[in-house]
């Protein structure tokens, strides 16, 4: 039985990036795809990891960028092991998100589950909607500033 591949864009694709990446100096980091929302008081991003060990996943903030970065280990090599297919990319992943500055840095949570890590990034106190209290002569009166 032999495995065939139909995919020929995938192919080139493939070989561009070999190409790009012998071109460097040192290993590149690929890229991670990201979907992000926001949900209630907090931005949540989402990426997608399969088959990387939690242990390698490190997330770091610097200035208002937090970085976050994986490995997956390459695949089994040896004699007695012959690649049919490899489509799957191997080595360190890395990705950059600019946070704004009504964000908190402070307090982001990550998890991994099912090979998707999950990044909480709260809204900053000083940013969410407030009511201010407005003083009229003797009679005090609060309005919303924006509704709450």
């Amino acid at each position: 039985m032999a495995l065939v591949r139909s995919d020929p864009f995938r192919d080139v694709d493939r070989l561009f990036q070999q190409m790009w990446s012998a071109q460097q100096s040192g290993p590149r980091p690929m890229a991670m795809p990201m979907d992000a929302f926001r949900k209630k008081d907090s931005f949540l991003l989402q990426l997608d990891l399969p088959g990387v060990s939690p242990d390698s996943i490190d997330l770091t903030v610097e200035e208002n960028v937090l970085t976050i970065s994986a490995e997956r280990p390459t695949p089994p090599k040896g004699d007695d092991v012959e690649s049919v297919i490899a489509e799957r990319t191997f080595g360190t992943f890395s990705r950059q998100v600019v946070l704004g500055k009504t964000l908190d840095s402070e307090r982001i949570e990550a998890n991994y589950e099912n090979g998707v890590l999950t990044v909480a990034i709260p809204v900053a106190e000083q940013a969410k909607p407030r009511r201010i209290e407005v003083n009229v002569g003797s009679d005090r009166k609060q309005l919303a500033a924006t509704p709450a």
